[in-house]
């Protein structure tokens, strides 16, 4: 048995970047079906974000649709195309310091509040010397799950 104090219940998005976010939105939501349920605009993160969802209820997935505001300025959202994978935790704050103690090194920020207003932390793609873990290459985007998410994953479980 671990002593991990904290659980990935599933996940919660994947982000796509490109230069035309109208050309994603054709794809994503016109051409495959998806719902259109927000958006988000930060120039701290460069970003102009569509939230487009397959599912519903407390098990749906975001895909998240994103075109730089400033193509030469990082970070850059569209490269790569697949921007990253957010995954549910059930104890953003545990998962946090734990990893932490075993060496996963976290972006600039800290946990901070997302696009879609829950709790947020980023694992660097790349560990470094003092912080040997990172994302293998790929941004991964730890998300605090909502009560209901966590009710509806444990209700498969049982």
């Amino acid at each position: 048995m671990s002593d991990r104090p904290f659980k990935v219940l599933g996940i919660q998005q994947i982000a796509v970047g490109g230069l035309d976010k109208m050309a994603l939105r054709r794809l994503w939501v016109d051409t495959l079906g998806l719902s259109l349920e927000g958006d988000f605009q930060s120039e701290k993160e460069n970003v102009d974000e569509d939230i487009a969802v397959a599912g519903s209820g407390p098990l749906k997935v975001e895909v998240d649709l994103m075109q730089p505001l400033d193509p030469e300025k990082k970070p850059k959202v569209h490269d790569p195309a697949l921007n990253h994978v957010g995954l549910w935790i059930d104890d953003l704050d545990a998962a946090v310091e734990w990893l932490g103690n075993k060496g996963m090194r976290f972006t600039p920020g800290g946990i901070r509040k997302g696009a879609s207003g829950h709790n947020i932390c980023f694992v660097h793609p790349k560990g470094n010397e003092e912080l040997p873990i990172g994302g293998e290459g790929v941004l991964i985007e730890l998300v605090q799950a909502p009560q209901a998410v966590i009710d509806a994953f444990a209700s498969f479980s049982s």
